[in-house]
């Protein structure tokens, strides 16, 4: 490995250099397969109906879910810049606010709930493939310890496609994406049309009869939907290293996100709502819903879809960034595929079967309660790179000791406090009751008082 003169090897390694010119080959496609193959997913799916779940009309939850994705595609497109100037990833970019050595507190966070995500796409993928197997051969359904083997079965398979690098990720979703999006409709179209067409099913009513209800459960809702992609929000510079052009990134991110979240969300709102007609509940969980009807061939298309949809969305969401942020830690010991490793491994042990236990627990539990961290995180990062820098780096400077990234032995105490301030304004209502509205409103209330912290702090220095 050649190494640039005066770069230090705590902070160097191929995975996190700077990606040179030739290499940037993403175009504006490659960004909207990519959006499009981690959009089209069965949280997405799970976001929408769990809003159909908790009293929300078919109307109200794509509102919903469209507007936090126009919310979440600002600093998503921001912070994609400093990836597609100078080629770097999220964990050296976060050099630049946090010093050389305090990127890896932002970089550990951000990797945990990638881990937490990991485990949960993972178990999901292993309950699908658990439930192809009940309805094309019954008597799979008799050995109780069959989920399991299909949980670790699909674990070894996202393993090896992280083996495998950067590149089978690329083809992973360039391949993926119109498939996914074709096996959403057909399957849309046949569950509505069991359920009498779109008519019967659009037309279950909201469950709160004044404003006030609807304002309660849409707040913390919305802000679960910007916490949905808060996590790749912060490391889309992952991606935007290889891009052609800013015009690239920009267009595909634009043309790709919004508009597949809110497809593949009304697909959820959907056949939820179909189940009800159905079924007489909504069932939230497609796994479960599809395991209702015994028609194999069906089941066994769709089931395929699932998995497919699900591996693709967690490669490129929950194992990119966590690779690069565990191989951030000891850049010269720890590689990206064995940050993909230590990735598979905590997502295993942070138990996504509970995370995914109830609505509650996910939506309102899992997802605003890390965006509370993630959100002040993002708010340092964009006031750093436009505000104080003016998107001006010194790219060299980020892979050295003693350089103008450097602040107090490596770490940027300004910064720090930015970051636990936010975090500490974001999550207080958890413990303080009066200030929940505070925890409803986390993202957005963490972004906004790292951003304004850290800029007068730094201001100041």
């Amino acid at each position: 490995m050649e190494v640039k003169p005066g770069y230090d090897l705590s902070l160097y390694n191929e995975d996190l250099a700077p990606v040179p010119l030739d290499k940037r080959t993403w175009g504006t496609y490659n960004f909207a397969a990519l959006w499009i193959s981690m959009s089209v997913c069965v949280p997405t799916y799970m976001l929408a109906s769990g809003l159909i779940a908790g009293g929300m009309n078919w109307w109200q939850a794509i509102l919903t879910i469209l507007l936090g994705n126009l919310i979440v595609l600002v600093p998503m497109v921001l912070n994609a810049h400093a990836g597609t100037k100078y080629g770097i990833p999220f964990p050296v970019l976060v050099r630049t606010s946090f010093g050389v050595r305090g990127a890896n507190i932002p970089a550990v966070l951000r990797a945990l709930v990638a881990c937490g995500w990991f485990g949960i796409q993972t178990w999901i993928g292993g309950q699908a493939i658990y439930s192809m197997l009940k309805i094309m051969w019954p008597p799979a359904g008799d050995y109780a310890a069959g989920v399991w083997i299909c949980f670790f079965a699909f674990w070894g398979l996202n393993m090896w496609v992280v083996w495998r690098g950067i590149d089978t990720i690329k083809v992973l979703e360039g391949v993926g994406a119109p498939f996914l999006l074709a096996i959403g409709l057909l399957l849309l179209l046949w569950i509505t049309g069991k359920a009498g067409g779109l008519g019967p099913v659009l037309k279950t009513p909201s469950k709160f009869h004044t404003t006030a209800e609807f304002v309660r459960f849409f707040i913390p809702s919305l802000t679960g939907m910007v916490g949905f992609w808060a996590t790749v929000a912060l490391n889309i510079p992952d991606f935007t290293r290889y891009a052609k052009s800013q015009k690239a990134q920009i267009w595909g991110q634009v043309l790709g996100l919004p508009t597949t979240m809110t497809f593949y969300s009304f697909i959820g709102v959907a056949v939820t709502s179909a189940s009800v007609v159905l079924f007489g509940r909504p069932i939230w969980d497609p796994v479960e819903l599809l395991g209702k009807f015994n028609q194999p061939i069906v089941a066994f298309i769709a089931m395929i879809a699932l998995l497919l949809a699900t591996l693709s969305t967690n490669v490129a969401a929950n194992v990119v960034s966590p690779s690069n942020d565990f191989a951030n830690l000891n850049p010269q010991r720890i590689s990206f595929r064995t940050g993909g490793m230590i990735t598979g491994v905590i997502g295993v042990l942070m138990m996504p079967w509970k995370l995914l236990s109830d609505l509650s627990a996910y939506v309102f539990g899992w997802l605003v309660g890390y965006s509370g961290l993630l959100g002040p995180i993002a708010g340092v990062m964009i006031a750093d790179y436009f505000i104080v820098r003016h998107a001006q780096l010194d790219v060299d400077d980020l892979y050295r000791r003693n350089g103008i990234y450097e602040y107090q032995n490596g770490i940027n105490r300004r910064a720090v406090a930015a970051l636990a301030i936010g975090i500490g304004v974001a999550l207080i209502g958890l413990i303080v009751p009066p200030l929940k509205f505070l925890y409803d409103y986390a993202w957005f209330v963490g972004f906004a008082v790292s951003a304004a912290v850290y800029v007068t702090l730094m201001k100041r220095r």
